[in-house]
């Protein structure tokens, strides 16, 4: 058998192992708890219930039989374990802090939490060198970077940060009841016809391409899913959206976007990076492609974050204003405003 650990972005891949040639058929909850060190039926039956556990790409259930050859993987939306963090010197936008939390305004291209391919430059690194002395950031057997959620790595704008375990298990317990406030700027492609409309869903990986998430019928294929739409602005062939999270799974907005046919522009993983509305001439082609210089990621900002603070109770919240680049874009394609 053989295993390895990969991030893909938003979900992190913990196990991958390949059935010996002999194997034979056997319940894939048995066969991971002989072959994982530390780990209960119990809690590897969890894991297989939320559908962390997949077999040659398609989740299963316990009783699933594991058969010669299979590829099973692990994939949870936490990172595995770091046994060696590097702290690094790397400038983070503070907005706020006090002993127990730190509000981040993040910089679109900076990775949030090391990973495969990404041990060095990420928000972690930064934060490991900023918070050197604490315990957390000591313990290096034991170490939790306080990652409360995530965006992803060319998304700019607003995360919290936990300095410590329970105001980490207090403000996680915000985010999965359901109780902050997330609100997000984007652009997309052509003109919405509706100025308030929610998108729902059952989101999960992609059928072609794992590492994109695509919205299903059925809650078999993914887990529910819900943004709420307001249009701020009008263009001809573009629309300034406020996007409301209902639920947080990997790459929501994103995937939500793609899925009624509007996706984010220069959204590469999502088909955003083409002309996809306006005019059938150079000159608009050349138009488009130098914004895509200009915006060389998708166009979207975590701007708002609300939550109740861990210790004293008080409702916070930040508001971030757009980054220079989307700022920019929006001056360019105003010339085409309605």
């Amino acid at each position: 058998m053989s295993t390895d650990g990969l991030n893909t972005e938003e979900n992190y891949e913990h196990h991958h192992i390949v059935a010996d040639p002999g194997q034979k058929p056997f319940r894939v909850d048995k066969f991971l708890v002989n072959f994982l060190q530390n780990r209960s039926r119990h809690k590897i039956q969890l894991a297989i219930k939320a559908g962390n556990v997949q077999v040659n790409g398609q989740v299963v259930k316990s009783n699933h039989k594991i058969k010669a050859g299979d590829e099973i993987r692990i994939i949870m939306s936490f990172p595995p374990q770091i046994n060696e963090l590097i702290p690094q010197d790397i400038p983070v936008n503070v907005v706020y802090e006090d002993d127990v939390l730190a509000v981040i305004n993040k910089e679109a291209g900076m990775v949030v939490h090391p990973g495969f391919g990404n041990m060095e430059g990420t928000l972690v690194n930064a934060l490991a060198y900023r918070w050197s002395e604490l315990p957390q950031f000591q313990k290096k057997d034991e170490f939790r970077p306080g990652l409360v959620h995530r965006i992803d790595k060319d998304t700019s704008g607003l995360l919290v940060v936990a300095k410590e375990e329970l105001a980490l298990n207090r403000l996680s317990a915000q985010f999965f009841h359901k109780t902050t406030e997330r609100r997000y700027i984007a652009l997309v492609w052509g003109k919405l016809q509706e100025e308030d409309f929610s998108i729902e869903g059952y989101i999960g990986r992609a059928n072609k391409d794992r590492k994109i998430m695509q919205i299903f019928d059925t809650e078999e294929k993914g887990k529910w899913s819900k943004t709420n739409i307001k249009v701020l602005e009008t263009y001809r062939f573009f629309t300034l959206i406020e996007c409301t999270l209902e639920t947080g799974r990997t790459h929501q907005i994103r995937a939500h976007l793609k899925h009624i046919g509007h996706p984010l522009f220069a959204d590469q993983a999502y088909g955003g990076d083409k002309v996809l509305f306006g005019e059938n001439t150079t000159k608009y082609k050349q138009f488009i492609n130098n914004c895509f210089k200009l915006m060389n990621r998708q166009a979207l900002h975590a701007s708002t974050l609300g939550f109740e603070h861990p210790d004293t109770g008080e409702n916070m919240l930040f508001e971030s204003e757009l980054p220079n680049d989307l700022n920019e874009l929006l001056v360019k394609i105003s010339i085409f405003r309605t």
